[in-house]
């Protein structure tokens, strides 16, 4: 079995190199024959996984956080190969969605580990989200939490040792100058109006670093998006949607709306800056969520087969 393993050297506390090893010859024991190569940049991480898809590879392990499962995710949309998730992010939202381990330096064996578990799982075809046509794997979001990855990434390596603190102060100072702004929400022949400080189109069911059980019941494989819009004006209500999506209130919230669709189309009242899977993506005045059903191949680790919808096929 033919494969290629892609690591960000940025990603994370602390360099993964050094680890990258471990993983390769998990791998290799299992039965594939895998080469190794670094990424220079989350555009670079998308063409190497186009260049395995077309060369005919059955999977592409990449090793970083978030943003380069997503960004690898983009080159392999549509093919044959599959996606293996190793996190070693600062952030690892994916990982804790699908049980595994992220590695750190207290935890060196976490790569290892993984690799072990996709070596025995299962391929599988999973739902994309499509955000005016550009995939991602995760979350789209626009409003608060676009502003504060835009403002903040790229962030030195540094910064990632407080991580949580760096992203809260970010958070509130961003919400200070924040105000909302309108929407109209267009899905399956109904319309929602409304004064919002967050959405999201989630295609899991974390959010917020992990810290939030965003849609408890969201399935990979069910051809649908979540969006999720939070009204508000101010930096009170910032702050209190915040605390309530770390402790499930937004479930039951009366400013917090979700809707289920396969496809949104929402407009805005003023240009407002949006992000893919944790990356900036630039500003927007209309944004058109889609659902690419089992547009891109995973390999799954047995315990996060319950994230499916059809578990069996």
């Amino acid at each position: 079995m033919q494969s290629l393993l892609i690591f960000n050297p940025a990603a994370g506390r602390i360099s993964v190199r050094p680890y990258v090893y471990r993983a390769v010859r998990v791998l290799r024991e299992a039965g594939w024959s895998v080469r190794i190569v670094a990424t220079r940049s989350g555009t670079h991480a998308t063409e190497l996984a186009r260049q395995a898809a077309a060369d005919g590879l059955e999977a592409v392990f990449a090793v970083g956080g978030d943003g380069t499962m997503g960004q690898v995710a983009i080159g392999l949309s549509g093919s044959h190969t599959a996606l293996g998730v190793l996190p070693a992010g600062t952030t690892n939202v994916l990982a804790l969605e699908l049980g595994l381990v992220p590695f750190e330096w207290f935890r060196p064996w976490a790569l290892e580990q993984n690799a072990g578990q996709l070596a025995r799982g299962r391929v599988v075809d999973v739902d994309l989200g499509l955000c005016n046509g550009r995939p991602f794997l995760l979350w789209s979001g626009l409003g608060l939490d676009a502003r504060v990855i835009h403002w903040i990434e790229p962030r030195p390596r540094l910064a990632k040792y407080v991580a949580v603190p760096h992203y809260f102060v970010a958070t509130v100072l961003q919400a200070a100058n924040w105000p909302g702004v309108d929407v109209t929400v267009r899905a399956d022949g109904c319309e929602w109006r409304g004064h919002i400080v967050q959405g999201v189109a989630s295609n899991i069911r974390h959010y917020l670093g992990g810290l939030s059980d965003l849609t408890p019941d969201a399935l990979l494989d069910d051809g649908r998006l979540e969006l999720w819009l939070l009204s508000g004006s101010n930096l009170f209500h910032s702050l209190r949607h915040g605390f309530g999506l770390m402790g499930g209130r937004h479930l039951r919230a009366a400013d917090s709306h979700c809707i289920r669709a396969r496809r949104f189309e929402i407009q805005f009242s003023q240009p407002v800056p949006t992000q893919r899977d944790g990356e900036p993506d630039g500003l927007a005045s209309t944004l058109i969520f889609e659902s690419a059903p089992g547009a891109l191949r995973m390999l799954f680790p047995r315990q996060a087969l319950t994230l499916l919808q059809h578990p069996s096929d």
